[in-house]
């Protein structure tokens, strides 16, 4: 149990440093592509560091890393969702960012129910 904690305790952290890297890419300059929406940018770096907190938080406390993952997968969720309705209505949304957006949401769903897993077998 205690390994399984910390798997998916780094992988949130990794997760979010390679997000605030490749975030922090583009808002310097570098060019991904693609359009890139910049408040969906701005907010997915910013997210980045919220994850690496989120994966310190599990790592420490496995029930509040569930609930941290609950939050940000619920968020990632709504921006989802968000961006997808200005898709879908012709808004300049790259198909690239709905994948992102889409692995991200997929990625902190399968942690929420990973910390949940181990919350529900015992208290590690």
């Amino acid at each position: 149990m205690k390994i399984a904690k910390s798997i998916f305790a780094v992988l949130a952290v990794l997760f979010g440093l390679v997000t605030i890297v490749a975030g922090s890419r583009v808002l310097m300059g570098s060019d991904p592509g693609y359009f890139v929406y910049r408040p969906l940018l701005i907010y997915n770096t910013g997210m980045g560091i919220a994850y690496v907190v989120a994966g310190i938080i599990a790592f420490r406390n496995v029930r509040q890393g569930m609930y941290a993952a609950a939050a940000i997968f619920a968020l990632n969720l709504a921006v989802l969702a968000a961006i997808y309705y200005l898709y879908s209505e012709g808004g300049q949304i790259a198909v690239d960012s709905l994948r992102a957006m889409t692995l991200r949401t997929v990625v902190w769903l399968a942690l929420f129910a990973g910390f949940g897993w181990l919350t529900r077998r015992g208290k590690p």
